[in-house]
């Protein structure tokens, strides 16, 4: 009996380490993916901008880029794709003012069920839509932008 106790510990290390520990399947991040605006492109694309949060949509470019209307997103996106690459769609607008001038604003979305990366996914049928929107050459927006 002690032979077995003894031969125990080894072999069952050595099984972890052949199978593998078994860990759950793992979800992708929490987003919210309600929609906060929608636009449809000209090529009949509907592309929705959702909630989401820190790393994509609303939440994301409303914070870090200082994009708070859905005109600012809406409006780019009704116009023509200025950039495309499989399912990833670019539109270009621009945000002007008399007193200050304007500024070139990018549009990114995902015309697919999941991002890229396999991490986000907006559920049978639906698309991610708009990843995030920004002023071309700052990090942040300027206020007027929103006024």
């Amino acid at each position: 009996m002690k032979k077995i106790t003894t031969l125990m510990p080894p072999i069952a290390a050595a099984t972890l380490l052949l199978i593998g520990f078994a860990a759950p399947a793992q979800a992708g991040p929490y987003w919210n993916k309600s929609v906060k605006c929608n636009a449809t492109d000209p090529d009949g694309r509907h592309i929705p901008t959702r909630v989401g949060n820190g790393e994509l949509g609303w939440s994301h470019f409303s914070g870090k880029h200082n994009i708070h209307k859905c005109a600012l997103v809406n409006i780019p996106v009704q116009g023509n794709v200025d950039g495309i690459d499989g399912a990833d769609i670019q539109y270009w607008g621009w945000a002007s003012n008399r007193a200050h001038g304007r500024v070139k604003l990018v549009v990114k979305a995902r015309y697919a069920r999941k991002t890229t990366d396999g991490r986000y996914n907006a559920g049978q049928g639906k698309v991610i839509g708009v990843i995030t929107v920004y002023c071309n050459g700052m990090q942040k927006c300027p206020n007027w932008v929103n006024e």
